[in-house]
This record gives structure tokens, C-alpha cells and sequence, in this order.
């Protein structure tokens, strides 16, 4: 069987940064929806498209492709007075306003101020992501009506 729209790809995968630095490795292979359903990047479910079991793909994706271009307005400087007194640089903070949160990472804390950066860690990288397929499944009906994958942890047990 072969990838194309509406089949449950599962793969495992390593993701590289612009220095070739791996920054994440599945453990166990994850699962998604192929057909367009914002289940995995976009360059990546096409490079996917027809692929069969045991085939590779390696993509480097643009920052535009991957995490999103880095934005200076997403920096913010707050009083350390202001925020959880447990904060520490690499610590995370999460901030809610009209119900879409922004997790905050915390990259730097002097003179009781601390810098709060909204970007994602790999916004603005050029990414290397090589996946290898280790199953497709046809989708159920329900999972195509909902867009996503459905079973534990997105994958289906044999």
C-alpha cells in the first residue's frame, strides 16, 4: 500500500537543526492523517505522497515551511516581581488571552527584569526532517470526518 489522501501514515523520524544537531528523535513511531489535515508539515506529507513501508524521505524546510520566522514581537520584558518566583532562564511560562495561549520561553533574567520569548526555540531555523515509513493503514470514516488519527497516542495496535 502505498501514501495518498485519507491513509494513516505512521513513521518515526529525526529532526536536525541549520548545524545538523539532532533536536528531536521519535522513540516510537508517531501517526498522522496524510491528505492535507495539518498533521505534519506540508513539504513533508508531500515528499511522503506515494511512498510505501521501509521508504525514507529526507526534507530541509525554510523557516516559512517549518517553525515560522522569527519575530521580534513576540519579546517581551517583564518584572521578575510580576511572575512565578520559581522562573529560571530556559524555564517556560504559559499566558492565555482570548483563548489562544502563548507559552513564553524565559532567555535571559538580570536586574529583576526577565526576557520572555514567544517564538518557538526553531522559529527562524532552516530544519532537516528524515522519516521512515513503518506502516499505512487505510483511514476509518470517523477519522477522516474528524481530520485526525484516533487510538492511543494517535496510532493504531496490530
Amino acid at each position: 500500500m502505498n501514501v495518498f489522501a485519507n491513509t494513516v501514515v505512521s513513521l518515526t523520524f529525526r529532526l536536525f537543526d541549520g548545524r545538523n544537531q539532532l533536536i528531536e528523535e521519535a522513540g516510537e513511531p508517531i501517526a498522522y492523517l496524510h491528505g492535507g489535515y495539518s498533521g505534519i508539515f506540508p513539504r513533508v506529507e508531500e515528499a511522503l505522497t506515494h511512498k510505501s513501508v521501509g521508504e525514507s524521505v529526507s526534507v530541509t524546510l525554510e523557516p516559512a515551511d517549518a517553525f515560522g520566522d522569527y519575530d521580534s514581537q513576540l519579546v517581551r520584558m517583564e518584572s521578575v516581581e510580576s511572575l512565578p518566583p520559581d522562573i529560571a532562564v530556559g524555564g517556560y511560562l504559559v499566558s492565555e488571552h482570548d483563548g489562544e495561549e502563548t507559552v513564553w520561553r524565559v532567555t535571559d533574567i538580570a536586574d529583576g527584569k526577565a526576557v520572555l520569548d514567544g517564538n518557538h526555540e526553531l522559529a527562524g531555523q532552516r530544519v532537516r526532517f528524515d522519516a521512515t515509513i513503518v506502516d499505512i493503514r487505510p483511514a476509518t470514516q470517523e477519522e477522516v470526518t474528524h481530520g485526525h488519527v484516533h487510538g492511543a497516542h494517535g496510532h493504531h495496535h496490530h
